[in-house]
């Protein structure tokens, strides 16, 4: 037990040192190509910016006094509106902006990115201790995968860009794991209302067994919305912006077609461009693995289900566009870390799933790269022209995907192509997996994992974390 857990430590220096390099190393790649920074993030730094110098959320002073100046050397678009009492408040929840401020305040937008990429080393190493710990699933086999998906697009990205989607996905991992359960839910609508769906999610699963939170979040839902109506004039922060129209509903679109949206079921896993399989294939993993995981019944994984299924349905129908002015799968990253552990789950099967997480994930390692080293040597920028990076892997591996962001005759037929490829790597993993187990064996505690047809338990029993 000694030998394992310093295993565990060992490899938890590892990932995170190998998340803190992979996004580290594009803090100074272009957001457009005449700022540092673009979209939301100058507005976040903004925020980050009044809090550190006047406490307060008001930026209408910073603004004239230009200071969004060192990260976002153009003239600012402000999203802020007047409010009732003068006040000019950015339409996004504080908390990042909080979480910035220290770092801003003590090195800039560079220490604020540097701080970013420290959460993307605990998020990457909180999620191995997560795999171990809470799930009984080995070391080895668990690191390898967080290391692929931690050293390349989206996390490594959003380990630099100034979003909450690092933070936000961190919370999520706490959530699961049992560490800070209650705080880690409560952050997450403070980072971003849109994570609510999400938070609430996981606040019902932790409420089957301690019915006192009940009481806990009903509160903390009570202070979120005064707090809003408060700082930004209504109950989320949309109120403050000065592009929602009278409406704060309208963040979701004036007049949405949801039937038209469900595309986005695929297309957030293969779309050409805003995918998050053309940038990391192994993302096309989590199909199998989300199967297989349904296919064992284990109660405990609704933890992981659950949750991400409420943040791709979001991701699906609620946010206003999938191909936005942002790196591919923002609206993701939150739940992702969970289909992390699902391909983790998956590949402690066999060294042949392992063989393929780390294949196909050395590719979209070897394209995070290739994207940073062309920003720094030729100017690609991670929100104007990615797509136009020079990888030949990349340029060839687009050909079969289909584009959803600008339609072509070759977008629905290789639509359904993908809609049957999926879906056949779903069923086929879904009847192994029962075949395999037998529909008594599949309702077998966690760390239970098939190996050659049979089901047995793991050499290391879970140690679950509360």
């Amino acid at each position: 037990m000694r030998f394992r857990t310093v295993t565990l430590r060992r490899a938890m220096l590892a990932v995170a040192a190998i998340a803190f390099a992979a996004s580290a190393a594009g803090t100074g790649v272009r957001g457009a190509h005449a700022t540092q920074t673009t979209g939301d993030e100058p507005h976040y730094l903004l925020t980050a910016h009044s809090l550190a110098e006047d406490g307060d959320l008001d930026v209408r002073d910073d603004i004239a006094a230009e200071a969004y100046r060192p990260w976002h050397g153009a003239g600012l678009d402000p999203q802020e509106k007047v409010l009732s009492d003068g006040r000019m408040v950015s339409p996004h929840d504080p908390l990042l902006p909080a979480l910035l401020a220290a770092p801003l305040a003590l090195g800039g937008w560079v220490a604020a990115k540097v701080a970013l990429a420290a959460l993307a080393a605990a998020l990457a190493a909180l999620l191995l201790v997560v795999a171990v710990r809470r799930f009984g699933l080995p070391v080895g086999p668990s690191a390898v995968v967080v290391a692929v998906f931690a050293a390349s697009a989206p996390f490594a990205v959003y380990g630099t860009q100034v979003y909450p989607e690092l933070p936000a996905a961190l919370a999520v991992v706490a959530a699961v794991g049992g560490f800070a359960t209650p705080v880690a839910v409560i952050a997450l609508p403070w980072l971003s209302v849109k994570y609510t769906l999400v938070a609430a999610t996981l606040a019902l699963l932790t409420l089957r067994r301690r019915w006192y939170l009940l009481g806990v979040y009903a509160a903390a839902a009570a202070v979120f919305l005064v707090a809003h109506k408060l700082w930004y004039g209504g109950w989320t922060p949309y109120a403050a912006g000065d592009h929602f129209g009278d409406s704060e509903l309208t963040v979701v679109g004036h007049q949405p077609d949801y039937a038209g949206r469900a595309r986005r079921l695929l297309g957030l896993l293969v779309d050409r461009t805003f995918g998050l399989a053309v940038w990391q294939p192994a993302w096309l993993l989590a199909v199998p693995a989300l199967a297989a995981l349904v296919a064992r019944r284990e109660r405990r994984w609704l933890l992981v289900g659950l949750p991400l299924a409420a943040g791709w349905l979001v991701a699906t129908f609620a946010a206003l566009t999938m191909h936005g002015w942002w790196w591919p799968g923002r609206q993701l990253v939150v739940v992702l870390p969970l289909a992390v552990l699902t391909v983790a789950a998956w590949a402690a099967v066999s060294r042949r799933r392992l063989a393929a997480v780390a294949a196909l994930g050395a590719t979209g390692v070897v394209t995070y790269a290739w994207l940073v080293v062309e920003a720094y040597w030729s100017g690609l920028t991670w929100v104007v022209d990615f797509f136009e990076t020079s990888n030949p892997l990349v340029q060839a591996w687009r050909l079969v995907l289909p584009d959803f962001w600008q339609e072509n005759a070759a977008t629905w037929p290789l639509a359904a192509l993908w809609t049957v490829v999926l879906g056949a790597a779903a069923g086929y993993a879904y009847t192994g997996t029962r075949r395999a187990c037998g529909r008594s064996e599949t309702r077998a505690p966690i760390g239970t994992i098939s190996v050659d047809g049979r089901c047995e338990r793991n050499v290391a029993s879970p140690t679950v974390t509360r």
